[in-house]
């Protein structure tokens, strides 16, 4: 199980206080990085998002946090899913409110909702109908080889 993950973002704040809201949860200053936020989902797994500015680097040996340059337009291969209480259209009223992409896509075996963070991340939604989806083809488990 997951139980949090870091993000590297323009605006740490107003990203966290979103996914906060899309998650229905909420969020505070995250002290160890000076600017950088947690955004929590309330769940009992203590699901949670580290959000950090861009080019934020964790350093390993104790040295906390460093930082580079972050390229432009910042895309890369990170995603991460993430199941929501929230219906597909609060999420889409959201995702207008803050000018961020967002649309459904069904590529895989379940559909998800891309909802483009700052227009560069990716964070694939789940609402209560898509996650059942997701679980019933995630939990089936591997298929033997030689299947």
């Amino acid at each position: 199980m997951l139980h949090h993950l870091s993000i590297g973002v323009r605006d740490p704040e107003r990203v966290a206080r979103v996914m906060a809201e899309v998650m229905g949860g909420s969020y505070r200053p995250f002290p160890p990085n000076q600017g950088s936020f947690f955004a929590f989902q309330q769940d009992e797994h203590g699901t949670m998002i580290e959000i950090h500015r861009a080019g934020t680097l964790l350093e390993p040996e104790g040295r906390g946090f460093g930082m580079e340059t972050p390229r432009e337009p910042g895309y890369g291969p990170t995603h991460f899913a993430l199941s929501v209480k929230m219906s597909q259209a609060d999420i889409t009223n959201i995702a207008t409110r803050e000018d961020w992409l967002c649309r459904r896509n069904d590529r895989a075996q379940f559909p998800v909702i891309e909802f483009w963070i700052e227009n560069r991340l990716m964070c694939e939604l789940l609402p209560p109908e898509f996650a059942r989806e997701y679980l019933r083809i995630a939990t089936r488990g591997p298929k033997p080889a030689d299947a």
